[in-house]
């Protein structure tokens, strides 16, 4: 129980752009390789927005699914809280950008946790149904990254792709979010950064023509090592907390930042190819969106039903992690 209520998963969706960009793209660009990508990162290919294609919309076509799949009127939602850390606009909110589009009335806000986001907002949407202060919420984890890519820099443009992934949660008879845990780090703050563009810098010429207005990993080898480790920690912490045995874990879900980290994770849980998700081959590193797109396909391949236990668990810039240990309540629900 996460507080005065029970709160359980009610619907999900998620939104992919049309345009596929394979690892060859990237080959005119950097000296790289489909095979150097695909060996250092397990993926082959992800998808990038298209001219005009926003951040809002993908949270638009992901929360349309999600209450398709929930069978809801889009009025019954309460709330929407986005995860992004690539906004339409500094201001507003990408979520009040994206309730005008879907035509609702309700509170809408904004959550930045980068990859970790969509933790972070499910963490702040079941307390507040939990509370009282909301009945049902809806989740969106969304990320444009392809406009935030230094595309001369290989230690990052060849990893990330852009998606959303939607989730509702609502007050239940039963408990669905058995527990949760965030944590953050900020001395690692300038590990995955974008210098440029906040208060303290200004996009100016001279920081766009360094790359400070792009995504800027200072030590993969650091963020791998940091990830492997809080993923693992926070998962064996939130399964103690719950008395679970990882054994009773039918699925674990661990941020999709690339496979040798997914492999690491669950390595060090015990868990096998059979429990761990790796649905990174053909998306690349969605940042918020990465653990509800994973999630959403996942459950619509089969590979959850009700009663099954999911651990989902997530690391990002900042740096920050979480994870949630979720009772799952849907039935399977065929690919739209």
């Amino acid at each position: 129980m996460t507080g005065g209520r029970f709160v359980a998963f009610a619907g999900m969706g998620s939104a992919l752009p049309q345009r596929v960009v394979p690892n060859s793209y990237f080959e005119s660009l950097i000296d790289t390789t489909d095979e150097w990508i695909r060996d250092r990162t397990g993926i082959g290919a992800r998808r990038f927005v298209a001219e005009g294609e926003n951040t809002s919309d993908l949270v638009v076509r992901a929360a349309e699914q999600a209450l398709q799949s929930a069978g809801m009127a889009r009025e019954q939602i309460d709330m929407l809280v986005v995860a992004t850390f690539t906004p339409d606009r500094p201001l507003p909110a990408t979520a009040v950008m994206a309730q005008a589009k879907l035509g609702i009335s309700c509170p809408a806000f904004d959550v930045n946790a980068a990859c970790a986001g969509f933790s972070y907002a499910t963490t702040v949407a079941t307390g507040l149904i939990a509370a009282g202060s909301a009945e049902r919420v809806m989740v969106v984890g969304a990320d444009v990254l392809s406009r935030k890519l230094d595309f001369s820099d290989r230690g990052t443009c060849v990893l990330f792709g852009d998606g959303a992934g939607a989730a509702i949660l609502q007050v239940a008879d039963d408990p669905g979010v058995l527990a949760s845990s965030l944590a953050a780090d900020g001395s690692l703050a300038d590990v995955l950064t974008i210098p440029a563009g906040g208060v303290e810098r200004a996009v100016t010429a001279e920081a766009i023509a360094s790359g400070e207005d792009k995504l800027r990993m200072t030590s993969g080898r650091e963020v791998f090592k940091r990830a492997v480790v809080a993923m693992t920690d926070a998962s064996r912490e939130l399964l103690d907390k719950a008395g679970v045995a990882a054994e009773d874990v039918s699925l674990v879900i661990p941020h999709q930042a690339n496979a040798r980290i997914i492999h690491a994770v669950a390595e060090r849980l015990g868990f096998g190819p059979d429990r761990a998700l790796n649905d990174i081959e053909d998306v690349g590193n969605t940042s918020a969106a990465s653990i509800p797109v994973a999630l959403d396909r996942a459950w619509r391949a089969g590979r959850l039903g009700p009663g099954d236990l999911v651990l989902m668990v997530s690391f990002g810039a900042g740096m920050a992690w979480g994870a949630h240990l979720v009772r799952w309540t849907l039935a399977r629900q065929e690919a739209a």
